[in-house]
């Protein structure tokens, strides 16, 4: 069973840091690209950074600079640093992959519940 489990939201002043964490299993973590997506209050889900199984990064127009995606693959877990955060970064921020649980399933989107990113200003 696929499950992705974020964790590190919380209550922080603008201009303040949170690291997000996101721990996988069920998959093979380390062939697979890992994304973050945040969505706020009466707004789309915005796919915020990815990181490919390369180490290569991307990043929204609107974080880029601030926010920082990596991954550990030994302990199956992809981080986002957050900087300079503002009130426009406030969302439930979920970690996400396209994977396959096993060598026989079809590859599926899997989201993990999320983890609330609060900025206060």
């Amino acid at each position: 069973q696929v499950q992705l489990v974020e964790s590190g939201g919380g209550l922080v002043q603008t201009g303040g840091s949170l690291r997000l964490s996101c721990v996988a299993t069920g998959f093979t973590f380390g062939i697979y690209d890992m994304d973050w997506y945040r969505q706020a209050p009466g707004k789309q889900r915005e796919l915020v950074a990815t990181i490919s199984r390369s180490l290569s990064t991307n990043y929204a127009d609107s974080v880029e600079g601030r926010f920082t995606i990596s991954r550990d693959n030994d302990k199956n877990t992809v981080f986002l640093q957050m900087r300079s955060l503002s009130p426009e970064d406030t969302a439930v921020y979920c970690c996400c992959t396209y994977a396959r649980k096993n060598v026989l399933a079809k590859q599926e989107r899997y989201w993990g519940q999320g983890t609330q990113v609060t900025v206060s200003s």
